[in-house]
């Protein structure tokens, strides 16, 4: 069976856009983050939110999809162990070794730390406690920042399995058969309307921590996302409708969001309450469309195998891990430097790229016992052309 050299390519691809996207973050204004730089321009909101409103959503659709996957080659049970150990170990690690930098930096930023980071690690591995507002999570004493994604799909992933003898029965299959059958304009607007009731239901009440507990709109979103992954699978039907509609779901994409911002950006609060929801619809018409339009052109274009793609498929979960640490200490100590507002932001990228690369290549690729630390296999890959390669491997994290 071929792998699905897309859906690589895309878990590639969208992690690679959160690298930039937490870059931007420096430098977006109103926008709150770990650390911020002098030169904020407000027009980065607009390019931000065209990103925000769905590359997550994107990330958890496709680790959906790899629930598909792996269910061919394990028992449910065996599945659950392998699967907790690929995402809880990483975040415990991260949690203590390559997070602390993170807190670290902001809590000098905010002159609630003092210098010192022996002396703060310590600290931080006891629970603190720390000032009030010392950091993000500062009040948990420790915080797992841009790791919270994998304790999220951790839960979504043992709820899925656990699922899955429903799901895999005679009246799931029939379930699963007409979401599969899903077509055109059906296959467009459909998958977004509960996304839209959980915004009505759930968004006011529940804004987004990242905390896990009592973040209800983000698990109906996220979850929703997953199990709409693991409905996709590798029908060979459906992925055919989602490349026709490429040229259909992209303008119709730029066109929902064109009203969700002017609504956000024009609209007065007196507005008619019909009216909000009528902009709320737009966002997440433009949610699902923008999601579809990414899965067609990626499927008509990136299913192929790039030279590239196996180093990088692997590379991916440990620049996951480390990117934002990286990025955050580059800026730091470049920030007070009085760079500019173009070389900054240039070399604050750049550190983090280059920052990931050696650590990964030089130091957590070659070590056996790094290597599970940051989700990857204790032995490195055999080259693809040496073995029978599978449908789509189970690194998708």
């Amino acid at each position: 069976m071929n792998r699905r050299h897309d859906i690589d390519a895309l878990r590639v691809l969208a992690f690679g856009l959160l690298i930039l996207y937490h870059a931007a973050m420096l430098y977006v204004a109103d926008w709150d983050f770990h650390l911020k730089s002098s030169h904020l321009a407000g027009w980065l909101q607009y390019p931000m939110l065209f990103l925000n409103r769905w590359r997550m959503e994107l990330l958890f659709l496709i680790s959906g999809l790899a629930v598909t996957f792996m269910r061919r080659r394990g028992g449910v049970l065996g599945l659950m162990g392998k699967r907790s150990l690929r995402l809880l170990l990483p975040l415990g690690f991260g949690m203590l070794v390559v997070i602390p930098i993170q807190p670290y930096v902001q809590g000098l930023a905010n002159h609630l730390v003092q210098p010192g980071f022996g002396r703060f690690l310590l600290r931080y591995w006891s629970g603190g406690p720390w000032p009030a507002g010392a950091f993000t999570g500062w009040q948990f004493g420790v915080t797992w920042n841009h790791l919270w994604y994998l304790p999220y799909l951790w839960v979504y992933t043992m709820l899925l399995l656990g699922l899955l003898p429903v799901l895999e029965s005679r009246l799931g299959q029939r379930v699963r058969a007409v979401v599969l059958r899903l077509r055109g304009p059906a296959l467009l607007l459909v998958p977004a309307v509960p996304l839209f009731a959980w915004d009505r239901l759930l968004a006011a009440r529940y804004p987004i921590t990242g905390a896990l507990i009592d973040d209800w709109y983000a698990h109906a979103i996220y979850a929703t996302m997953f199990l709409y992954g693991y409905l996709l699978g590798t029908d060979a039907g459906l992925w055919k409708e989602l490349a026709r509609l490429r040229r259909l779901s992209l303008p119709l994409a730029l066109g929902c969001f064109g009203v969700y911002l002017a609504g956000i950006t024009w609209l007065p609060d007196a507005t008619p309450t019909a009216l909000w929801w009528g902009v709320h619809a737009a966002r997440y018409a433009y949610l699902w469309s923008a999601i579809v339009a990414v899965l067609g052109w990626g499927h008509a274009y990136l299913n192929r195998p790039f030279r590239w793609l196996p180093y990088a498929r692997e590379a991916v979960y440990p620049w996951y891990v480390l990117h934002q640490s990286v990025l955050l200490l580059a800026a730091w100590q470049l920030m007070p430097l009085g760079l500019g507002p173009m070389l900054e932001p240039v070399l604050i990228l750049l550190a983090t790229i280059v920052g990931c690369a050696v650590l990964h290549h030089a130091v957590i690729r070659p070590s056996r016992w790094l290597r599970p630390l940051f989700g990857l296999e204790t032995a490195p890959r055999v080259p693809p052309q040496t073995r029978a390669v599978p449908a789509l491997a189970d690194d998708l994290a």
